[in-house]
């Protein structure tokens, strides 16, 4: 780090904030596409049945936990010293276990019973929503072709390139979270306009009691900066 640069500390701090936060869009993003294909074969003059499993559906951990790591970012932004490193220590932590979730194995039982369990949730609304009308006598059994039909099943995996997407996203996680922890005490933390200033000068103005009337004024120079393209976490 170049001593004659000082904004150098806010780029590091915000390039590595970004690589988390990617890394964590990229592990929501491909976990809602399609990983695994449920091909069902019904007699005629029936038509054969695909279903799309996603992988929010065959791997639940891993979006609730780059939300998780989503969160952990914002913790290490508004924290410090041993706190920051904490908190970065759990974004990577929640990385590595996206990434674990990901690369389990997933099998051919694990997405029929996910289709199972969608085709019977999927019945049981509508046997709820029609409630005295005409298909109110819907039962659990299942749409034709589906894998509650009793009919033979065949599964297509069809994960790539998501899955690899998810597994990059999850190995982004890790480095942001373990870069962050780090490089903790170097990088710099919010301003102190955040704080509540200290008064040496006697007590507070008649209307100010409590301290309130400064930290809304400090509230509104923060917007004022912003607005402007400043940066408010920037030492004055």
């Amino acid at each position: 780090m170049s001593a004659g640069d000082p904004g150098q500390p806010r780029r590091e701090l915000a390039l590595l904030l970004l690589l988390g936060a990617v890394g964590a869009g990229l592990v929501l993003l491909a976990t809602r596409q399609g990983w695994a294909q449920v091909q069902t074969a019904a007699p005629r003059p029936l038509p054969a049945s695909v279903t799309t499993e996603t992988g929010q559906v065959l791997v639940p951990a891993a979006g609730a936990l780059a939300l998780a790591a989503l969160a952990g970012l914002a913790a290490v932004l508004a924290t410090r010293r041993t706190l920051r490193r904490i908190a970065a220590g759990v974004v990577a932590a929640l990385g590595a276990g996206a990434a674990v979730a990901v690369s389990a194995g997933i099998s051919a039982a694990d997405v029929l019973a996910a289709a199972s369990a969608g085709a019977q949730a999927g019945s049981a609304a509508v046997t709820g929503s029609g409630i005295g009308s005409t298909t109110g006598g819907s039962t659990g059994a299942g749409p034709a072709g589906s894998a509650l039909s009793g009919l033979p099943a065949h599964v297509v995996f069809a994960a790539f390139p998501w899955r690899w997407v998810a597994l990059a996203g999850a190995l982004a996680i890790v480095a942001a979270g373990a870069l962050l922890a780090w490089h903790a005490p170097r990088l710099p933390v919010m301003s102190s306009r955040f704080d509540r200033p200290a008064r040496a000068d006697g007590p507070e103005p008649a209307g100010l009691a409590g301290g309130r009337g400064y930290q809304v004024r400090d509230t509104a120079a923060v917007w004022e900066s912003l607005s402007r393209g400043e940066d408010p976490t920037s030492p004055q």
